[in-house]
């Protein structure tokens, strides 16, 4: 079988790889790009982009139930999940189309495979293909965009009795009387409060000891106080050891915990306890490609492995697992090849944000972090429902905190309210752009936004722990 040489091989079309794709072809040079199942890769498939479409359902189900506090009178609301998860199948369908047309008819250059790929050498691969067939590539540079799926921890019966994860759970037609979700990241607290608010019992079971392990301990307080309150069960500390499900499909599931042996029933079961990367077919050995114990690709600052010419970007390298910094990745390897920068994965920001109602978003530094690099630092906190546009809008749950040097220079944030993505958005800028805190505090800020309330969170700084 004849091998196809290109300039470019890209396994895998996520958020790094396609728009990486269309830079090289655009340059000139003749790319591959391969997909073993959808185009666009988790976020647009089964992540970032359908659970958000999904979460926007919920939110209109809670803004109808709750509208008598509001002085409105309206009916119950009834939610119909096969019609939410078709409008969301429906964004999701328009964004494929958009990637299929971008590569395959606004790009020239570029060849489009769906197959698996394995590596049979440091920079030759074997295509499965779709349909059956196989090809044969070869190329100086191949970048490595596989992404991860959801890990599967090695408890008894579990794999015998079948689960969702975050791919099937976006699919259900039928409401589930009562989800179970092994996990308290931020997978299980976003498919938590939807479903609660879909009319579901939901109950999360984690074995840490709150939820959010990593943040510090108000944030994560706050969170369970909120998700609590929207009916949502806790279990934690729990330590599952088996699970069993009965002829009419339902679930059991035997726990160790703190005050005794618990015995957990549910109609449907959720797993995400953490994500693995999807390298284990790809043949990574005979490329001599290197990874860590979990598999996952080791890189350099560069985004590249130890076999010249060949690069890992996006989720299926050790580092943040988030769409934007998968982009980013992109964008290193677009500009240091194509631009003649040399840009690195040193010291960029890391922002997220947790899409629960309110939202969590994060930057920077977290109290526990400047801690353990016994930083000099103060700590300012407020509770949001002391913010003049939360007792507007009712929307008083959640707190802010953020952390400055001792030069006032913002060290990080942590902003659980409404908007709190858009909120610790403007903190990141203001970081980027060397504000101190005293410029946010006396800056003026329109009346009554949310950001108003940068003008007294600042003046709530104290000394560190």
């Amino acid at each position: 079988m004849a091998t196809t040489r290109f300039d470019a091989v890209i396994i895998g079309s996520g958020q790094a790889g396609t728009p990486l794709a269309s830079a090289l072809a655009g340059a000139g040079q003749k790319v591959a790009i391969i997909e073993q199942n959808l185009l666009g890769g988790s976020c647009i498939n089964y992540g970032c982009s359908p659970v958000k479409a999904m979460l926007a359902s919920a939110e209109r189900v809670h803004q109808v139930a709750t509208a008598a506090d509001y002085g409105i009178k309206a009916s119950k609301p009834t939610p119909n999940l096969s019609a939410i998860v078709g409008r969301k199948d429906a964004i999701i369908q328009a964004k494929r189309d958009g990637i299929q047309k971008n590569l395959t008819q606004e790009q020239d250059g570029i060849t489009l495979l769906h197959g698996r790929a394995s590596f049979t050498g440091p920079r030759t691969l074997r295509v499965a293909l779709a349909d059956g067939g196989e090809q044969l590539l070869t190329a100086p540079r191949i970048f490595i965009n596989t992404g991860t799926r959801a890990a599967v921890p090695p408890i008894e019966g579990l794999e015998e009795s079948g689960f969702l994860t975050n791919v099937e759970i976006l699919d259900l037609k039928d409401l589930p009387e009562h989800l179970l979700i092994l996990g308290g990241g931020y997978i299980g607290l976003e498919f938590g409060q939807m479903f609660r608010r879909f009319g579901s019992r939901v109950t999360i079971i984690s074995t840490a000891t709150h939820l959010l392990e990593h943040e510090d301990d108000e944030v994560c307080a706050a969170m369970q106080e909120q998700l609590a309150a929207d009916g949502i069960e806790f279990v934690l500390q729990a330590n599952v050891h088996r699970v069993s499900r009965n002829a009419d499909g339902d679930y059991t599931l035997m726990a160790t915990t703190p005050t005794g042996e618990r015995r957990l029933r549910g109609s449907h079961l959720l797993v995400a306890v953490g994500r693995e990367p999807n390298t284990d077919r790809l043949g990574l050995d005979a490329a001599g490609i290197e990874t860590n114990d979990k598999g996952y690709v080791l890189v350099n600052e560069r985004l590249q492995t130890n076999v010249r010419g060949v690069y890992a970007l996006g989720d299926v390298h050790p580092g943040p697992q988030f769409t934007h910094i998968s982009y980013d990745d992109y964008r290193i390897v677009r500009d240091n090849l194509l631009h003649g920068k040399r840009r690195t994965t040193k010291s960029r920001p890391v922002p997220y944000v947790v899409f629960t109602q309110p939202q969590l978003g994060r930057i920077g530094l977290n109290e526990k972090q400047a801690q353990e690099q016994k930083l000099n630092y103060r700590v300012a906190t407020m509770p949001v429902r002391t913010i003049g546009r939360a007792q507007e809008t009712g929307h008083t749950a959640g707190l802010m905190k953020v952390l400055v040097d001792g030069r006032s220079y913002i060290l990080g944030a942590a902003i659980f309210s409404e908007q709190g993505g858009e909120i610790m958005s403007m903190l990141q800028l203001a970081m980027a752009g060397g504000l101190t805190c005293d410029d946010l505090q006396d800056m003026i800020l329109a009346h009554p936004t949310w950001a108003e309330a940068l003008n007294n969170l600042f003046s709530k700084l104290e000394k560190g722990r």
